[in-house]
């Protein structure tokens, strides 16, 4: 078994600001809260567009995007 030091996060995030780019230009500036961080119905939307295209890899994101979401609530 392999230790991890706890960094798996950063490790995992491979292009930092391609989900919030990647919402602003689908869905625009009513994507964020007035404090600019991303609404969880913005990321579900976007979500559902990377599925329609088939982007795999921006859904990976987006999934990430959202489980960060959760922790940070925790």
């Amino acid at each position: 078994m392999t230790r991890t030091n706890g960094k798996w996060i950063q490790k995992s995030i491979k292009h930092k600001g391609r989900v919030r780019n990647y919402v602003l230009k689908k869905i625009g500036p009513k994507g964020f809260t007035e404090k600019g961080t991303m609404k969880v119905s913005a990321l579900e939307e976007a979500k559902r567009i990377a599925r329609k295209h088939h982007d795999v890899g921006m859904e990976d994101a987006i999934n990430l995007a959202l489980r960060l979401k959760k922790y940070h609530r925790a």
